[in-house]
């Protein structure tokens, strides 16, 4: 994979060019992506910045945000070919940064659930995820060293977890979805893949402009919980494996680490994730749904048929549950700096029939809380198997310290 950080040293340093690093990331994918499929469209060439943080870093952007050098097709037939006369917020806090965008990533379908024919870079025969997969494939491949995906359930963290990259969704909002196609606006949240825990930090410090989420040069040992989410089922064994392994190599580091029970209500905000994404989107795809039914991808057009006869007041009574699952969280936070739990159930899938399941993400993503993915295991098959590192909302600098400590710990384990 390719460092966002020994970029930004090599090019600081005068070794390397902002134009030669990315040329250098351009000719990665036109090798490695007639294999993995992770972009649906890219640059031949292109002029770097000479300013910026970013200067010198190639950027791949999941295909629901809009880009007014590349279509925006959302994985569907219905947006193929279309054009936005201007980029997404997110697209353009990059190019302020001096990021230079290289293309679009795969996305499944409006970001839901209908794979996409990308492979996992680890072993082919694997999904790499969703809805993220491009993103996070092309990062794991090292065709780019920093990709932006989305996530509603578990699309930035599941996926990272699956291809071995380090991942952040930020908490709800750090990051604005102005120009993203909406799926749930009470729940989209743009995230970040890159190699390491260090790369994503740099990344989302120069894209938000606050140097406030850089690692500090000195990580302090955390206060973790682990937590099972017993409520969600059991994991995978490999999925077991990757939380003891974690878990073992903080408390060897120092950390202080136990597990945590966690009230009832949280258990209940799980249960009714579903009901306010589903019910936000029949109205955010209300359009496409009534306008354009048979191409609709039909996973999708499936989850909406079956969701049809959500009210308002069950995303009423589900927002209160998530409303007070919140309140309830805060409190556990009082007492632990930061939440360790599984990213996803276990290794990637075989085949390409299923993104995976997002059973270990929702939750977190309905809380609005940070939520870092670090590589913990390697599996059978080479396959990777991530953790995720959870913050208090707004403590995304925390969460980000916590995970470099937990990455550091797995090193030297």
């Amino acid at each position: 994979m390719i460092s966002l950080a020994e970029l930004q040293r090599r090019i600081d340093a005068g070794e390397l060019s902002p134009g030669a690093a990315v040329a250098q990331s351009l000719e990665a994918i036109g090798v490695q992506d007639k294999t993995i499929g992770a972009f649906v469209c890219r640059a031949d060439h292109l002029n770097a910045a000479s300013a910026g943080p970013l200067r010198g870093i190639a950027v791949g952007i999941k295909d629901i945000m809009d880009t007014a050098e590349f279509p925006t097709e959302m994985g569907s037939p219905i947006y193929r070919g279309y054009q936005p006369r201007r980029d997404a917020a997110v697209v353009m806090m990059l190019k302020q940064a001096g990021a230079t965008i290289v293309g679009k990533t795969t996305t499944t379908a409006f970001a839901s659930v209908d794979p996409t024919p990308t492979l996992n870079p680890h072993n082919h025969g694997h999904t790499p995820g969703g809805s993220s997969s491009g993103s996070a494939a092309a990062v794991a491949a090292g065709m780019i060293p920093l990709a932006l995906g989305t996530q509603t359930g578990g699309s930035v963290i599941r996926p990272a977890s699956f291809c071995g990259v380090a991942a952040i969704k930020p908490s709800y909002r750090l990051l604005p979805t102005v120009g993203v196609k909406c799926y749930s606006w009470t729940l989209d949240t743009v995230g970040l893949f890159a190699a390491g825990v260090d790369d994503v930090a740099r990344g989302l410090s120069a894209m938000a402009g606050r140097p406030e989420l850089l690692l500090p040069p000195s990580i302090p040992t955390p206060r973790i919980g682990v937590v099972t989410q017993d409520f969600a089922g059991a994991p995978d064994a490999s999925g077991g494996e990757a939380l003891r392994i974690a878990t073992k190599a903080a408390e060897r580091a120092g950390a202080l680490v136990w597990v945590l029970d966690l009230p009832e209500i949280i258990a209940e905000a799980w249960q009714v994730h579903s009901v306010i994404q589903e019910f936000e989107a029949h109205q955010a795809l209300a359009w496409e749904y009534r306008e354009n039914y048979d191409a609709m991808a039909p996973l999708l057009r499936a989850k909406l048929d079956e969701s049809r006869g959500l009210t308002p007041a069950d995303h009423d009574a589900a927002i209160g549950v998530a409303s007070r699952a919140r309140h309830a969280l805060a409190k556990v936070f009082e007492g632990v700096d930061v939440l360790l739990t599984l990213s996803a159930p276990g290794a990637a899938p075989e085949g390409l029939g299923s993104t995976g399941d997002a059973r270990y993400n929702r939750l977190w993503t309905l809380m609005g809380v940070p939520c870092v993915n670090v590589p913990a295991l390697t599996a059978k098959g080479g396959l990777p198997v991530g953790v995720q590192v959870i913050a208090r909302y707004g403590a995304d600098a925390a969460a980000l310290a916590a995970a470099r400590f937990v990455e550091q710990a797995l090193e030297r384990k």
